[in-house]
């Protein structure tokens, strides 16, 4: 058996953490050209969903866009804005059963006055067994 095989089916095999690769779109361009909103918001997000902040960082460019990141005990969310476009790209990466990233996407929904928004949700880390990670990378557990 190949290890690819042991993987066929994904609902029962143990995994470290969810990533939700999130798209944001037609968003409130005055919002994502402001990085003291971004970063609130991103904070607010993690704490929206139960999640220990740790540290942050954000930078605002010229002539326009936001980038950021927090990093948070159970990983990170990061974020880069095209406020010209009313687009956002969000990674929400959580680790453990204490957080669900889904809650912060909602929130970030909600927040950016997204008209639509499309996301992935990958099991990252699955577990071979107990003690091992396997070199499978991932396993998409959603497309919306």
């Amino acid at each position: 058996m190949t290890q690819n095989a042991q993987f066929d089916d994904y609902t029962s095999v143990p995994y470290l953490g969810r990533h939700i690769l999130a798209e944001f779109f037609e968003c409130n361009s005055n919002i994502l050209n402001n990085i003291e909103l971004i970063e609130k918001h991103m904070v607010d997000a993690a704490n929206e969903c139960g999640a220990t902040i740790v540290e942050k960082c954000f930078h605002m460019f010229n002539p326009h866009g936001v980038s950021g990141v927090v990093i948070i005990a159970e990983s990170h969310f990061a974020i880069h804005t095209w406020p010209e476009l009313g687009y956002a790209a969000v990674d929400l990466f959580t680790c453990g059963e204490s957080c669900d990233p889904k809650i912060a996407h909602d929130f970030l929904k909600r927040v950016f006055n997204a008209q639509k928004t499309s996301y992935s949700e990958l099991k990252r880390g699955l577990m071979h067994n107990e003690n091992t990670v396997s070199q499978v990378p991932f396993k998409v557990k959603a497309q919306v």
